[in-house]
């Protein structure tokens, strides 16, 4: 009886070691980490888009209360600065991956939300500007984008919750190790208050 070549062997049992291989990836959570790293992209990315969205009103909202005179100069200044200093970080797909940009990117985008919060509560001072339709429009607009950017933030953080949780349970834990599938940033904390209640923007209708 003639011997199987090597080669023949290989070439037989490469099906078989691809079989096995496909199975023990799936087992170990190789196909729920490329399920769940793609949830998290597009979690993130809506994030991305809520928050530009709010960037992009803002020099609306600056232009319009320019209008008013005699009004606060130093409110007007800081949502413009922390609109810089937010738009100024780059928002790649990596920086979830990095704890401390990530840190950064929250930090200037809750100062985004901090002094637009200000803004607004000033404004009620001004009649000229409550009875301004084009302003009360931007209000508008305003709150409808800190709605989306909260029900965005919260399908991210219960993303990256899932991922994480993958990511340090056993077996997959393995796995993580093996692909470099690092546990991710997320919403720290002491922001838990803002992202299930957006800045208060009650147009103070009478």
């Amino acid at each position: 009886m003639r011997t199987a070549s090597p080669a023949l062997l290989r070439r037989a049992l490469a099906p078989i070691s691809a079989l096995f291989l496909a199975v023990a990836l799936t087992g170990c959570g190789y196909n729920d980490f490329q399920k769940l790293d793609e949830q998290n992209k597009s979690a993130w990315s809506e994030v991305l888009n809520q928050y530009q969205r709010r960037s992009d009103l803002i020099p609306n909202i600056v232009a319009t209360v320019k209008g008013e005179a005699g009004f606060e100069q130093d409110t007007l200044t800081k949502v413009v600065e922390a609109r810089a200093k937010a738009t100024s970080i780059q928002a790649t797909p990596e920086l979830v991956n990095n704890p401390e940009a990530f840190k950064k990117f929250q930090a200037a985008q809750g100062e985004v939300s901090s002094t637009l919060s200000r803004l607004l509560v000033v404004s009620e001072n001004y009649p000229n500007l409550k009875a301004n339709q084009g302003f009360q429009d931007l209000r508008v607009q305003l709150e409808g984008t800190e709605n989306r950017i909260t029900v965005a933030r919260n399908r991210y953080i219960k993303s990256v919750e899932e991922y994480n949780v993958l990511a340090r349970s056993f077996p997959s834990n393995l796995t993580a190790m093996a692909f470099s599938y690092s546990p991710k940033a997320n919403f720290t904390v002491q922001n838990e208050a803002q992202i299930s209640t957006p800045p208060s923007v009650d147009f103070g209708k009478k």
